[in-house]
């Protein structure tokens, strides 16, 4: 690590650290967040011309404590619009961005997509956000390690800015915490970060806020990711070849769409996902048997998880190969058939609701005013217009003002909300894209630092089948009723 000081026009920046451990590109980010210089626009004099992106520190001779010249020229502050009344179309480009109401992008740091596509899809979960911005730099409890704590306040942090700016993110201070956290991100290949897959970030970072973002003791839920993503499973057992049977529950925090051969759509691949064979001891038989185990969702969560399985490890190369089928998956899922009894009979009443609900929008939508107050005792909300938890209730106030408890209730219906897709032939190269769903009802393609608007009839379409961009990550709302 150095310490060097950087002049740029008539300012002198003291005491800036370069990290020679990453290249060049990111110590202009630095540069970026003190300047406004873009990193693109960056000419820095070292010794032999200009200081490239990809440069080796060892050979550009920096020394400690030396001083470095800038030049380039910053953004443009946005003038405030001297007419009153100015139309969208007319407006300054970044003003726009904040009109249409997407965050902003996240520079690479380094073969960092793979963290970006994550973030992006986490941050579009409204609730998560609430839940972060609750947790505070000293509300670390005894049994949190320190690590996952700067992990948690990193993430919140991190989520701020995204929220806050219209310039691209530098997410330098979340990333360094990652590496820290989960040291295998930070695995270096001749001098330079490697590929990471970005289905294990997803986990490991949603498996650390489900750790700090507990509240026991609390009169809420006790544990919000849990609520919002967390799936219980409730499997049957049986061996083939005895009369033994056994069950069990569990709880993960996504579903795996299973490919093969036979496998064209999400449906049919979470149907293989939720069955396996395995084998163990058998008591009866007294040698290893092969068991099935059989599972079926007897709870759901308010954002549904799925990963397709594209990934295998390939002995001969000795690394991640990817299947490239073609799966097909919808923007509306619905998972009744993959779920419980039990919690068939959960579902039955609010799934009729929510259909007649829709008959009536379909059939009165010319009298819907003058209709609509005898109804207000069921509201249907979807992906963007609900915010409650499963089966949380929330205070409604009826017509003659007094409070009335309501609960939303889920259907098994779900609507897509975030896609994040992955280019290329192995998970530990390529490229990560994350592709989200506003609360516009707009979709936005998030390629690093570059957000992209995209039609939702494309989405669907990044399905596999060739080496474009394929689903690899969706995540789904539930739609849910207040009864």
């Amino acid at each position: 690590m150095l310490t060097v000081s950087v002049k740029w026009q008539k300012e002198v920046f003291k005491a800036v650290e370069i990290d020679t451990c990453q290249p060049p590109y990111v110590f202009k980010c630095q540069l970026y967040d003190l300047t406004g210089v873009p990193p693109e626009r960056q000419k820095i004099m070292v010794k032999g011309g200009l200081l490239k992106d990809d440069a080796d520190w060892s050979t550009v001779g920096v020394k400690e404590g030396q001083k470095l010249m800038m030049m380039g020229t910053a953004d443009e502050v946005v003038k405030a619009p001297e007419k009153s009344t100015v139309f969208m179309e007319d407006l300054p480009e970044e003003e726009q961005v904040v009109t249409l109401g997407h965050s902003a992008g996240l520079f690479n740091l380094g073969n960092t997509c793979y963290m970006n596509s994550t973030v992006q899809c986490l941050h579009s979960v409204p609730e998560l956000k609430s839940a972060l911005v609750k947790y505070s730099h000293s509300g670390r409890s005894n049994d949190l390690d320190q690590t996952s704590h700067m992990l948690t306040v990193a993430t919140r942090d991190l989520f701020g800015e995204l929220d806050k700016s219209v310039k691209p993110v530098a997410p330098m201070q979340f990333w360094m915490v990652l590496r820290k956290k989960y040291p295998q991100f930070g695995q270096l290949h001749n001098g330079v970060f490697m590929q990471q897959d970005a289905e294990e970030c997803w986990t490991q970072l949603l498996f650390t806020l489900s750790q700090s973002l507990r509240s026991p003791g609390s009169s809420g839920s006790p544990d919000t990711v849990k609520d919002l993503f967390g799936i219980e499973l409730a499997s049957r057992i049986h061996c083939q070849e005895s009369s033994e049977e056994s069950s069990e529950t569990e709880s993960v925090y996504s579903l795996k769409c299973h490919i093969s051969q036979e496998v064209n759509h999400l449906h049919e691949g979470l149907k293989h996902g939720l069955k396996s064979e395995l084998e163990k001891a058998s008591p009866a038989l007294g040698r290893s048997a092969i068991y099935v185990k059989e599972s079926r969702i007897n709870g759901l969560p308010r954002y549904l998880t799925i990963q397709f399985v594209r990934f295998f490890w390939k002995r001969e190369s000795n690394q991640k190969a990817k299947i490239l089928r073609k799966v097909d998956y919808p923007l509306e899922l619905d998972v009744y058939d993959l779920c419980s009894d039990e919690l068939h009979k959960q579902l039955e009443g609010p799934r009729q609701i929510l259909r007649d609900e829709e008959g009536k929008k379909l059939g009165l939508k010319a009298n819907e005013k003058s209709s609509g107050s005898k109804d207000d005792d069921v509201k249907m909300t979807d992906a963007e217009g609900s915010s409650s938890a499963s089966g949380e209730s929330s205070m409604a106030t009826s017509q003659e003002g007094v409070p009335s408890e309501k609960e939303t209730r889920l259907t098994g219906i779900y609507d897509l909300v975030a896609v994040l897709t992955h280019k290329g032939r192995s998970a530990d190269s390529g490229h990560y894209v994350a592709w989200v769903k506003q609360e516009s009802g707009k979709w936005i393609e998030f390629d690093d630092d570059n957000p992209i608007p995209q039609r939702e009839e494309d989405i669907v379409k990044l399905s596999g089948g060739g080496d474009w961009h394929m689903a690899y990550i969706c995540m789904y709302k539930a739609r849910t009723i207040s009864m």
